[in-house]
């Protein structure tokens, strides 16, 4: 592929606070002025975590703006090692599917998982193939088509090779995506964990038709610093108890909203943070609602007790309605034993989803997988990471007073 569609037009210039000048063609800059990527700039990158972080307040916009660009390093330096077999058009599309990735995220972070509600990779496909994008990314010179597919892994790939090399490149160890949240989400949470060599990553990458990349040896402790630093992240970041807890009460109104008909899950599609808790405001007769109002000043539910995840013991605990009944169980119990009036709408028990930490990038000197690798980080020691984060928390209303006498009962029911 003749390189000058990866290095001559891009005369737009946006100023990064991470990665200095972005620049973009004047196609591509169009995509950023659109409406649907203008309500990424309303969308916190993660969501409650300022109230432990003060400077998390960067967007979904800058982010994506971050993972085109690190997509245009790589794909230059991919093209530059003999990825030969790509399309003009091919590239383009990939360079709109970075910058499009999260067009159709939910707000205010991962709150909304678990809800029964359509992926947020669908969500942005529909509208990379709706008008304006559609027109917009034909205009960038891109295929909409294309662009989707990369997005949105449920559409089919049979017989397009291309297609399934963009999907690999935007989604494993050392994708744009990750090299990007890592290392912006450390920098404005004034945090060392998630920094990144990205200019010594790129340098040990080549390209691999069937698996998108390959590495060598000597891009192992790399690796090993994306696999570490998501850990760290996760562990102090993503994962904070207050975090969990914002996130885990805007999920249990949400929940009771659409259980009750309060709300459609349509209306949660589409909006911004702001307008997430206008939504909420709007049916502030609805109990659960008014409570979720509150977060957004802070009135957050405090942990009350915490232990590990057990895959045996908490497997009824991973389904959000199961966990319902066992709110409403578990209050009755504490109630009968404080003799305090606590009710279900009192109670959050937080179960983390699991956490992937992919390893299976190819070694081409050592002629193996990473986890088959001379990494320290092998098979068992990637799976610890993830089993380690999971923890199981009991929040509970902070005008509630548990006595710490009964924690170890509230453990030992749970379990």
């Amino acid at each position: 592929m003749d390189l000058s569609v990866l290095q001559q037009g891009f005369t737009v210039p946006v100023r990064d606070a991470l990665w200095g000048h972005i620049y973009l063609t004047p196609g591509l800059a169009a995509l950023t002025g659109s409406v649907p990527f203008m309500r990424l700039g309303r969308i916190l990158q993660l969501g409650p975590a300022f109230f432990v972080y003060p400077g998390a307040t960067h967007t979904r916009a800058s982010h994506s703006l971050g993972v085109y660009h690190l997509a245009r390093r790589l794909l230059i330096n991919l093209c530059e090692k003999g990825a030969s077999w790509l399309s003009p058009q091919g590239a383009v599309s990939f360079l709109c599917a970075a910058l499009l990735h999260d067009l159709g995220h939910f707000p205010y972070a991962h709150s909304l998982k678990e809800l029964g509600l359509e992926p947020h990779e669908s969500l942005s496909r529909n509208l990379i193939l709706a008008e304006p994008m559609k027109s917009l990314i034909g205009k960038a010179g891109a295929e909409p088509e294309l662009t989707a597919a990369i997005v949105d892994k449920t559409m089919d790939s049979e017989g397009n090779d291309e297609l399934r090399f963009y999907r690999r490149l935007l989604s494993g160890v050392l994708d744009p995506d990750k090299l990007d949240y890592l290392n912006r989400d450390a920098r404005y949470c004034g945090v060392p964990y998630g920094a990144q060599d990205v200019d010594f990553i790129y340098s040990r990458l080549t390209p691999h038709r069937e698996q998108g990349v390959e590495i060598d040896s000597r891009g192992i402790p790399s690796v090993e610093s994306v696999l570490f630093s998501k850990y760290l992240m996760y562990r102090t970041v993503y994962w904070h108890r207050q975090v969990r807890s914002a996130t885990s009460m805007i999920k249990k109104a949400l929940l009771a909203g659409l259980e009750k008909g309060v709300i459609a899950g349509e209306e949660l599609y589409g909006l911004d943070d702001q307008e997430l808790f206008s939504l909420l405001a709007s049916r502030g007769d609805f109990l659960p609602f008014s409570r979720a109002v509150r977060i957004r000043d802070g009135e957050l539910y405090s942990e009350s007790a915490s232990f590990l995840f057990d895959n045996e013991k908490h497997e009824p605990l991973l389904y959000i309605k199961k966990r319902k009944n066992q709110e409403e169980a578990l209050a009755a119990e504490i109630a009968g034993i404080t003799g305090e009036s606590i009710g279900a709408e009192d109670l959050v028990i937080d179960v983390p989803e699991p956490v992937s930490f992919e390893a299976d990038l190819l070694i081409r000197d050592e002629n193996c997988t990473f986890r088959e690798s001379s990494s320290l980080f092998r098979e068992k020691g990637v799976d610890l990471f993830s089993s380690s984060l999971r923890i199981v928390r009991i929040f509970t209303a902070f005008y509630i007073n548990i006595p710490k006498s009964i924690l170890h009962y509230v453990k030992n029911w749970i379990q």
